[in-house]
């Protein structure tokens, strides 16, 4: 398969007064056509500043600190910001969470549509409607050609996401970065839309980066997942290596505090303690303050190894038992 990213070494610090926060920590992963990456982890992990990275769009006092991000063997980080704005909403495109990040509430839907056709391909005004139009169609919105003249404040949220998506979607990207996206919306419209990515995904070979700390949306979603804790991608495979054989304790955890996962009846299972800060995280394993399987050898940084073929993890002791 064509590789479409790939990340190496990212790191992204940002400059406080009480010191240096580490965001995202030496990661790399990378992502071919048609392929959908899950990147999982608990609020704060690192995982939403991974998506702001790639596209360039760490504000002072973040920086990207080291690393290299290379979309179809370009280096975005070494890209100067004109030709990053070239690339963002054409080549490479971003759904946020909260759709009213992508959406004006005083432009009608036509408007900010059409003007983001505009912005990349040199054709008509009614060339850049019927783009939009039939967009919006792609994505389920019914009676498009009358939903272009109505304004943000006239949709609902599931509607507005919809909206959103579809403007990711006007120049069929290369890759997608979808940060969240359904996470406000109710179970039947998140099915929906992520029906309508999937087979965006495979029909037109787009890419996919997936945010979410819904292990059970990238179960049916992804085909790779990427496990972050405290900055870190502490363990890589495909979907069913993660999700069957999970081998990282911190996997293991997550997958436990599941609540489908739990006896009926029985207290949930969850991970003990809290995320360290990303301040004064301690020396070698983040995990290991909260880990049963934590020793000496644990104050040590853990390398990336490979333990079978695409089933990467940062992990003195790996956990084997099979998750019941």
């Amino acid at each position: 398969m064509t590789t479409v990213l790939d990340v190496r070494g990212l790191s992204t610090h940002f400059t406080t007064r009480a010191g240096i926060v580490r965001a995202v920590d030496d990661i790399s992963f990378s992502v071919a056509r048609g392929q959908v990456l899950g990147l999982v982890g608990e609020s704060g992990s690192g995982k939403s500043v991974t998506g702001f990275s790639i596209l360039g769009l760490i504000d002072p006092p973040g920086r990207i600190a080291a690393g290299r991000v290379l979309f179809h063997g370009v280096d975005l980080v070494a890209l100067e910001e004109r030709e990053l704005r070239r690339l963002r909403g054409n080549r490479i495109a971003m759904i946020f969470q909260d759709p009213m990040m992508t959406l004006n509430p005083v432009l009608r839907i036509d408007t900010q549509m059409i003007e983001t056709v505009r912005a990349h391909a040199r054709v008509s005004h009614a060339e850049a409607r019927t783009r939009a139009r039939d967009a919006l169609g792609m994505v389920g919105i019914a009676s498009p050609e009358e939903r272009l003249s109505a304004y943000p404040h006239q949709f609902s949220g599931g509607m507005r996401q919809r909206v959103a998506i579809a403007i990711a979607l006007l120049h069929r990207p290369d890759l997608i970065i979808a940060d969240e996206p359904t996470t406000a919306l109710d179970v039947t419209i998140q099915a929906q839309i992520l029906a309508e990515m999937q087979t965006l995904s495979r029909e037109h070979g787009t890419a996919m980066i997936w945010i979410t700390h819904d292990l059970s949306v990238v179960a049916g979603l992804a085909d790779a997942i990427a496990v972050m804790y405290a900055g870190r991608i502490v363990e890589t495979g495909s979907v069913g290596d993660v999700l069957d054989r999970p081998l990282h304790p911190y996997t293991h955890g997550l997958i436990g505090s599941v609540p489908s996962r739990n006896r009926r009846g029985a207290r949930l299972r969850q991970i003990p303690g809290l995320t360290p800060s990303l301040l004064n995280l301690p020396a070698g394993c983040a995990f290991r303050g909260r880990c049963a399987r934590a020793d000496a050898a644990c104050a040590s940084d853990p390398p990336a190894t490979e333990i079978a073929a695409g089933h990467v993890l940062r992990c003195f002791h790996p956990q084997l038992e099979v998750v019941a």
